[in-house]
């Protein structure tokens, strides 16, 4: 059987764990979150990022550090994960979903402004599949009204908008290292802040209320509790497994642009023949092959799709279920407009195997599987 996802694992991981570990400093900030930390800095060009426990507690911090109040709205895709709206909600805000583009499966930049009201606060922008946002446009939207804008970009390192690096547009940017991410330390993430006055609340905020981080830099003669907190710092042996990824990057990313580039050539003519849908990826913007999706007819050939790679050793997988439709999406929110290609999109959406170190047999298998789908039905 084709997996569908196989973590990344370039076999450095374990030296540099046992490195942390040596060091005598396992908990979090240490010597490889600081690697880490420097490296998406220099990178991606940002003033201040900091790891955290997952993407989703980035999520948190970006409410946070946006200064929610209880009926405050944000305006999202309902084709997204949960965490771009649990994130918010703890905040007390509301859920306003708009449509996606059908091209993309990203938020539509010109449905955006109708859904704004006086409550609307932050404007969250999803990269699906390591594609990005129409963000010169969001942008615009915001800065007229006012508006935070918080880009998740989970899918999204080392992806580009016009030369940019996705996460660093916006007020803020979260990034997840997840297991099925291109870059991973099995749980984690981080959040990238383009205001300096932040950062101070930011450092409290992920340590516990305190001003540790103060201290330890020996700005203060001790540490105390000054503000809300949490605990969002990831051990420094999990920042070490990620640090043997972060310096293998480019490696990682044209391993996985040889997959995606070839599943793309592959289907291309099934798509020009309007049997298949492939990805978009708009003028300006540089993905990262976070992830490959076809798109079926409808909910019913998909469902048969599915089947037969199944049936034929290949893994495959549907993706969200769009949040407005959910028991908490009904209870915590509101569709703005008309929902035209959210709920349609997502029903004939399949994800195909995707993953660094893929062999070149496995991934045409894939590509001869789909084919022969497409010749045995039609």
């Amino acid at each position: 059987m084709i997996r569908f996802n196989v973590p990344p694992f370039l076999g450095t991981e374990l030296d540099y764990m046992r490195e942390a570990i040596a060091m005598g400093n396992i908990g979090g900030d240490g010597e490889f979150s600081l690697k880490c930390k420097h490296w998406i800095e220099g990178r991606f060009g940002t003033q201040a990022a900091y790891l955290t426990t997952s993407g989703t507690s980035a999520l948190e911090m970006a409410s946070w550090l946006s200064d929610f109040e209880p009926g405050d709205e944000v305006i999202l895709p309902s084709f997204t994960f949960s965490s771009t709206a649990t994130a918010f909600l703890q905040r007390g805000a509301r859920l306003v979903f708009v449509d996606v583009r059908p091209d993309t499966m990203n938020v539509d930049e010109t449905k955006i402004e109708a859904a704004i009201t006086p409550r609307t606060k932050v404007i969250a922008a999803v990269h699906y599949a390591g594609v990005a946002c129409e963000m010169d446009t969001i942008m615009d939207i915001a800065r007229a009204h006012g508006l935070t804008v918080v880009e998740d970009a989970a899918q999204g390192v080392m992806s580009t908008y016009k030369g940019r690096a996705l996460g660093t547009i916006g007020d803020f940017g979260c990034y997840s290292f997840h297991e099925t991410k291109n870059y991973s330390m099995g749980e984690g993430g981080a959040i990238v802040i383009q205001d300096p006055a932040l950062n101070d609340q930011a450092e409290i905020l992920r340590e516990k209320g305190t001003n540790r981080s103060r201290y330890f830099r020996g700005q203060v003669d001790k540490y105390t509790w000054v503000d809300y907190g949490s605990s969002l710092l990831p051990s420094d042996m999990l920042a070490a497994y990620l640090w043997a990824q972060l310096q293998e990057a480019d490696r990682i990313n044209d391993d996985r642009r040889a997959t995606w580039d070839a599943y793309y050539q592959a289907f291309l003519p099934l798509s020009e023949k309007g049997l298949l849908g492939i990805p978009t990826v708009p003028e300006g913007c540089v993905h990262n092959a976070h992830l490959f999706y076809v798109k079926l007819a409808d909910l019913a050939e998909r469902t048969a799709f599915m089947a037969y790679l199944k049936e034929h050793g290949v893994q495959s997988s549907f993706h969200y279920i769009p949040l407005h439709s959910a028991p908490a999406g009904l209870k915590y929110g509101r569709f703005s407009g008309e929902d035209v290609y959210t709920t349609r999109e997502s029903e004939r959406l399949t994800r195909l195997p995707m993953y660094f170190g893929m062999a070149p047999a496995d991934r045409d298998k894939v590509i001869e599987t789909v084919l022969s789908f497409f010749g045995k039905r039609r």
